[in-house]
């Protein structure tokens, strides 16, 4: 007689467990791959090495929180590498021209650390718009501006770089090499950034309505939600991560390119993948999306140091978590 709510109870049960370990998974994965790390090279499991991977991640990571409030929506941007490039080129013909008329270099840095904010936010602003107001999907509009961003980067710096002024580039250096005990600025800034994004996310009601119209669009617009509006302030975000990313990255090269920022968009949507954001939004988390993107460069800096695989495939190995991933969120 019992049979049926005894199996409903299991099944209720098995679910909830499965839902924690899909939690869990991103970290259980980065400690696993830790400890192979460990046991294939002793020097990975160094401070320095970690400092070293936790930095590089600091740039993606930046935009990937960004972009996980973007994919929560059920959006989609394309454009971020590209984004970063231009405003990275942009910010270092600022403050060059602020040093040729006679600015202090500190206030030339500053001037270029508030163009590269001010760009983001616009671009962002541009996007949201085009998506809101145009009616485009995103996938269209972010996927035009990846090719009119680098197209414009490589009009300016004429197919070559664009270099930082040596004194200018002495005084923007401790913004990426200065270091809080023992501990370098970009992933300060991180820290600060992943923070404030889980915050906003999960203790305001702006990041209730972006899961609510990532969920399902037409029942938010039904509970008086502002759905336009709060798209074109998620994509205003993610600019403004773009921004600050690339103020972080300028002062490590001195120079911008046209093949500066690529494929970040790849690494920053698997970031956000791989911390189990699903894909057709709707749910995800901040804390997930670091943990994404802490995996995904440590993934690579186990490959670089053991030399699995050729680094030319580190692309290919990003590709494949994407597509694995994916794979698994179908059933969920």
């Amino acid at each position: 007689m019992h049979t049926q709510p005894m199996r409903g109870t299991s099944a209720a049960r098995l679910r909830s467990l499965f839902a924690r370990l899909h939690g869990v998974g991103p970290l259980l994965g980065l400690a696993l791959i830790c400890i192979a790390g460990a046991l294939l090279n002793s020097d990975f499991a160094t401070f320095d090495n970690g400092m070293n991977v936790l930095t590089r991640t600091a740039f993606i990571g930046i935009i990937a929180v960004g972009m996980c409030f973007v994919i929560i929506s059920g959006g989609i941007d394309l454009s971020v590498g590209s984004m970063a490039a231009l405003i990275a080129g942009l910010v270092i013909l600022s403050m060059n021209q602020a040093g040729s008329w006679g600015f202090p270099p500190l206030l030339c840095v500053a001037l270029g650390m508030l163009v590269a904010v001010v760009l983001g936010g616009v671009f962002g602003l541009a996007h949201g718009l085009l998506i809101t107001r145009g009616r485009i999907e995103p996938f269209i509009v972010t996927l035009g501006t990846l090719g009119v961003f680098r197209a414009f980067l490589t009009y300016f710096s004429n197919g070559g770089a664009i270099t930082l002024d040596n004194d200018l580039s002495d005084a923007y250096a401790p913004v990426y090499y200065a270091d809080l005990f023992g501990i370098q600025c970009p992933v300060w800034v991180f820290a600060v950034v992943a923070l404030l994004g889980g915050l906003l996310l999960n203790r305001t009601a702006y990041g209730r309505y972006v899961q609510a119209i990532g969920s399902n669009e037409q029942v938010a617009r039904y509970a008086a939600v502002s759905v336009d509006r709060v798209k074109v302030v998620t994509y205003m975000l993610l600019g403004v991560c773009v921004g600050v990313a690339t103020l972080l990255y300028v002062p490590r090269l001195g120079s911008a390119s046209p093949t500066t920022g690529l494929l970040w968009e790849l690494e920053a949507i698997a970031a956000v993948i791989v911390g189990g954001t699903a894909l057709k939004g709707g749910s995800g988390t901040v804390f997930g999306t670091v943990i994404g993107a802490i995996l995904l460069s440590v993934i690579g800096n186990v490959l670089n140091l053991t030399s699995i695989i050729s680094v030319y495939l580190n692309a290919a190995v990003q590709g494949f978590v994407i597509i694995a991933v994916a794979f698994l969120q179908r059933r969920k």
